[in-house]
């Protein structure tokens, strides 16, 4: 015969407790206070690794172009009258230079084009590249100056996630790495990454 009283019973008695629930909430919020710390820094080198990728891909782009349509091209940061400045923790601009004259003219004739355009990093963050207010390929994917250059890309207060891109005279790109397996990326001669 069925028995109704025991199959609510046995329903009544599914799910948890009260002190079930405290104890799993206290065990979460435990293992959470631990893991902030290691999301935090997490969170920082992700937004490292990106920028230094981007400029790796601009520096690309510039260079690239430059061969493609056999034109100066520049990478620099343009002020509000297009003229390439000295910041480059701002926004980052890569242009045909057609007079060499490290203004961006979309008005010339024939019209200087705007080829990409990069966000400004973080502004907790440091980004140096030299004292140079421009990098511009010549047709040939080479360094107009023809010297090394490098970006040094410094995350506000974890110097330990320091990165660089290295810029060669012949228009390749380096990225840091760890050569000595110390948590820290070095440039390729081995010297410690800082920023100014």
């Amino acid at each position: 015969m069925f028995n109704f009283l025991s199959v609510q019973r046995r329903k009544i008695q599914q799910g948890f407790t009260i002190m079930e629930l405290m104890v799993s909430v206290a065990i979460l919020g435990i293992i959470t206070a631990i893991a902030m710390p290691s999301l935090s820094e997490f969170r920082v080198k992700m937004r490292v690794d990106n920028e230094i990728a981007q400029l790796q891909r601009m520096v690309l782009t510039a260079r690239n172009t430059a061969v493609n349509l056999g034109q100066n091209v520049t990478l620099c940061p343009l002020n509000g009258s297009n003229i390439c400045i000295n910041n480059w923790e701002g926004e980052l601009s890569v242009f045909v230079d057609l007079d060499q004259d490290n203004i961006f003219e979309p008005g010339a004739v024939p019209a200087e084009v705007l080829i990409k355009v990069k966000r400004a990093i973080n502004t907790a963050d440091t980004l140096n590249y030299a004292a140079v207010t421009r990098i511009t390929f010549t047709p040939t994917g080479l360094l107009a100056n023809g010297l090394n250059g490098t970006f040094s890309y410094c995350p506000n207060g974890n110097n330990n996630l320091n990165r660089a891109v290295v810029v060669s005279p012949s228009g390749r790109t380096y990225q840091s790495i760890d050569t000595d397996n110390d948590g820290e990326d070095e440039e390729r001669d081995g010297t410690a990454i800082t920023c100014p």
